[in-house]
């Protein structure tokens, strides 16, 4: 199938690399120019000394005023900064335009990561009073940035972006992937993720079409999205965040297209919008999308907004004019929904191959240990563990508390002194959850030193407080695996 075009020839993007590379126009070369401080400025869009410091205007300055700081720059400097590339081609490819006082930045070009360079459309403000247009390409933002640390980065031989845009998602999979497929519905997106490919030395595959739709058939090891998961009555005015589909449908359809997609052991990950319904408990509602897929499940809630909140976010987002019309018309669509708010978060799924297959759906409001990816990673590994064990296997397992483990407590004072009320057992590290616990649980995690088998700890237990050893090892079979899978303890090899 053939590729996408690019914005450049493939000679020009070789020529544009020279000259990005020759110049220095690197995230460390950057950065090494202006230094700490002013690049912690210019990250807060204040450009005043980022413009002084760069006033020298050799290559490596020019291209900061042009393409950092989004200054109309002079054509002769702009020409000799972009060289061995043509200003004739830069300009038919629209890497810059002509204003009246010079040249300006026709597409955002972000150096990125340790050597790889971002091409996309200029990004809201740039213009100043220009909304987005409808085929926008976005660049580098907050959920494309929430997305690859929520991924999980073990090698796998293919691997999938749905929806992929300017191809960010596609540039962090080949750092693990053998093979990379990227669909997208916009030809423009593809033209700019072909150029992004190319320009940072990669092959991938992409494919025009509608989210699954390119691949029909076939199965990958990991398959990522940030798909257009804004939710309202289905109407489509930017495809960047507009699916077409009506409410949360598009979070729905890629999980019923998951198992389909997958290799055994596979992964998808993807970010989703979701109604929360007046009535209906919002978490059962968005567990339904896996009922009969097969995969495990988690699903963690980030952020929530109420309809009216959330409309102005992506109306501002889009750069859209105030339109009480518009507004008017979405909120009644909530309304006639019954909806009162709108969750966000991520949906991570895998093909474990269970029988019985754990689907959670959570709120997750605290500040997990980064990269999230390897918190799903290690919650997913914590399932496998679980699901090859029956009752008899986690008793005669070994068990330790997990470093950094923590223990609040409540009391107040009474005529016989201070008396303990609300115990709270929380984790330091990995997902820093927290949650109350009561004496048995307490004694069980204070007692795992790694030293003795669950069972044989229980014994020691029922001895103490004078319990049936077997009804507490029933009892304390779920506690243990609702701990291993929290990550309050976990098990010792051997």
């Amino acid at each position: 199938m053939d590729q996408p075009e690019m914005l450049l020839s493939p000679a020009g993007v070789d020529r544009l690399r020279a000259a990005l590379t020759g110049a220095g126009y690197t995230a460390a070369g950057i950065a090494a120019r202006l230094g700490p401080e002013i690049t912690a400025a210019v990250a807060r869009n204040d450009f005043r000394a980022a413009l002084r410091v760069t006033g020298e205007r050799d290559a490596l300055d020019t291209l900061i005023r042009l393409y950092v700081c989004e200054q109309v720059e002079p054509e002769p400097a702009v020409a000799s900064a972009l060289a061995p590339l043509g200003l004739d081609e830069a300009l038919a490819a629209g890497l810059v335009e002509r204003v009246d006082d010079g040249l300006r930045a026709g597409v955002d070009l972000e150096a990125y990561g340790d050597q790889w360079w971002v091409l996309a459309d200029v990004p809201l403000g740039a213009r100043p009073g220009q909304p987005l247009r409808a085929e926008h390409v976005l660049g580098i933002g907050g959920a494309t940035n929430t997305l690859i640390g929520a991924t999980v980065r073990r090698p796998v031989g293919t691997a999938l972006d749905l929806g992929t845009g300017c191809g960010v998602q596609a540039l962090h999979l080949s750092t693990h992937a053998a093979r990379v497929t990227a669909t997208d519905l916009s030809a423009r997106a593809l033209r700019f993720a072909a150029t992004n490919a190319a320009l940072n030395g990669q092959d991938w595959e992409l494919l025009r079409g509608d989210l699954t739709a390119p691949v029909a058939g076939r199965r990958f090891d990991l398959v990522v999205s940030n798909p257009p998961f804004v939710v309202g009555p289905g109407t489509t005015t930017h495809v960047y965040r507009d699916s077409g589909r009506a409410g949360d449908a598009v979070g729905a359809e890629l999980a019923a297209a998951a198992p389909g997609l997958l290799t055994e052991g596979g992964t998808m990950q993807y970010l989703a919008n979701w109604l929360h319904v007046a009535g209906e408990d919002w978490a059962d509602r968005v567990a339904g999308w896996f009922a009969g897929t097969g995969l495990d499940a988690w699903v963690i809630q980030r952020e929530v907004a109420d309809p009216r909140s959330y409309i102005d976010l992506w109306m501002s987002d889009a750069g859209e004019a105030v339109d009480p019309e518009r507004i008017a018309a979405w909120l009644d669509w909530f309304d006639a929904q019954r909806v009162e708010s709108i969750g966000f978060g991520l949906v991570s799924l895998r093909r474990g191959g269970h029988d019985d297959p754990v689907v959670r759906v959570e709120e997750l409001r605290q500040q997990v240990e980064a990269p999230l990816g390897a918190q799903v990673t290690a919650w997913f590994d914590r399932q496998d563990w679980l699901h090859e064990r029956d009752l008899d296997a986690l008793l005669a397992a070994r068990y330790r508390a997990v470093d950094g483990l923590r223990l609040e407590q409540e009391a107040s004072l009474g005529a016989d002194g201070w008396e303990v009320g609300r115990q709270v057992l929380a984790t330091t590290g990995g997902l820093r959850w927290s949650e109350e616990v009561d004496p048995l649980v307490l004694a069980l995690v204070g007692g795992a030193n790694g030293q003795l088998p669950l069972g044989e700890q229980l014994e020691l237990l029922a001895m103490a407080h004078g319990a049936a050893p077997g009804e507490l090892a029933q009892a304390a079979g779920p506690i243990v695996a609702h701990l291993v899978e929290r990550g309050f303890v976990e098990p010792v090899a051997g």
